[in-house]
């Protein structure tokens, strides 16, 4: 009788054993498997900084997390990356949201022809902004880091030294970019970066607007003779690595906290990654013979008056969506002086950039 009583307490523990484990409760002694997808060639600087990402997070959880990475667009395309990540197709995700019009519309603000001085400003002035906001656009997923394209510049076959030499130029410019370069007196094409090269050869568009690292990441140097440093007027792309939230918030408290921890160790990271590769697009260019054109003061000031109306037009559409404008405006304020801040803490670092004032150069 005693057997039998003994016999029914050691199942009766296993039976709990097992519930507990399938519950999850011992969820932290297995092995955690995420998705990471990226749109980047495997390649490129922006891909292998995000396996660098992956190895130090799989080494700091000392092998509790295993991550599967799908560089080349190979899972998810970059449009649909926002998405993906929200349906858990992957965990997480790198893109652009100039990729969804309208989807990250307070986020926009940023993509505006402000006039960030150099890589390093705008990597750095997208994590601000979301932490200064916080929209609530975001809140379906979890940002890990915000991060920026280098500044556009203006590879173009023929010179644009002036605001009389846009007319009659097609210069790839998608998006709200492409209001920019309207602007300025060019007519704008939505054409894809990774269809610039053929464009630009078989003359369908003469120009690109665009970071000064794509003319060696997709070989534009090849293919123009010029690149104005129109960095003044220069907009920039939010990019975004953010996660699945239900896959944040399932992960063990430890394992969030070393998360986070990494992340904001490699916004840093990827900054000064992207501004760095501007100065490879530079060498590229100028060993194919292009001719860097610096634009005068006077040019300079005649371009950013020239692009104001973009501004006033997001303020406009914003205010229409239901936003107070004294709120945008206030993005809009904001970004101006952290660009600011953000440039003397860069000259303070003494990090170098191909765009900027003399004191960065």
């Amino acid at each position: 009788m005693k057997l039998k009583k003994m016999f029914l307490m050691v199942g009766s523990f296993c039976l709990l054993l097992m519930l507990f484990q399938a519950s999850g409760a011992f969820a932290e002694s297995k092995v955690i498997k995420l998705k990471f997808a990226n749109y980047y060639p495997p390649f490129a600087a922006q891909s292998k900084i995000c396996e660098e990402f992956i190895a130090e997070f799989e080494k700091r959880t000392n092998g509790r997390v295993e991550v599967k990475y799908f560089p080349g667009g190979s899972l998810l395309k970059a449009p649909a990356m926002i998405k993906g990540i929200e349906n858990g197709i992957v965990d997480i995700g790198l893109s652009h949201v100039v990729y969804t019009p309208g989807r990250f519309p307070v986020m926009e603000a940023c993509e505006l022809p402000i006039g960030y001085p150099t890589g390093w400003v705008a990597n750095m002035i997208m994590g601000d902004f979301y932490n200064e906001f916080k929209p609530k656009e975001w809140d379906s997923t979890m940002p890990l880091w915000l991060c920026a394209n280098n500044p556009a510049l203006l590879p173009s076959k023929k010179p644009i030294r002036t605001l009389e030499d846009f007319k009659g130029q097609v210069i790839r410019a998608p998006g709200r970019s492409g209001e920019v370069i309207a602007a300025l007196g060019g007519v704008p094409a939505p054409t894809k970066i990774t269809e610039t090269y053929d464009a630009l050869a078989k003359g369908v568009v003469e120009g690109s607007f665009t970071a000064g690292e794509t003319v060696k990441t997709f070989r534009l140097g090849e293919v123009v003779k010029y690149v104005t440093q129109c960095w003044n007027i220069g907009t920039s792309y939010p990019f975004y690595v953010a996660m699945n939230k239900r896959s944040y918030d399932r992960l063990p408290a430890d394992i969030q906290a070393i998360l986070i921890e990494l992340s904001g160790e490699f916004r840093m990271k990827y900054a000064l990654m992207s501004n760095s590769e501007d100065f490879l697009g530079e060498s590229f260019g100028k060993s194919h013979g292009v001719e860097y054109i610096e634009l005068t003061k006077e040019e300079s000031d005649k371009w950013t008056q020239a692009v104001q109306p973009v501004i006033e037009n997001y303020v406009k559409d914003m205010v229409a969506k239901g936003f107070a404008e004294s709120e945008v405006r206030g993005w809009i304020k904001y970004l101006k002086e952290r660009s600011s801040y953000l440039l003397d803490k860069q000259i303070k670092y003494n990090i170098k950039s191909v765009t900027g004032p003399p004191e960065v150069r």
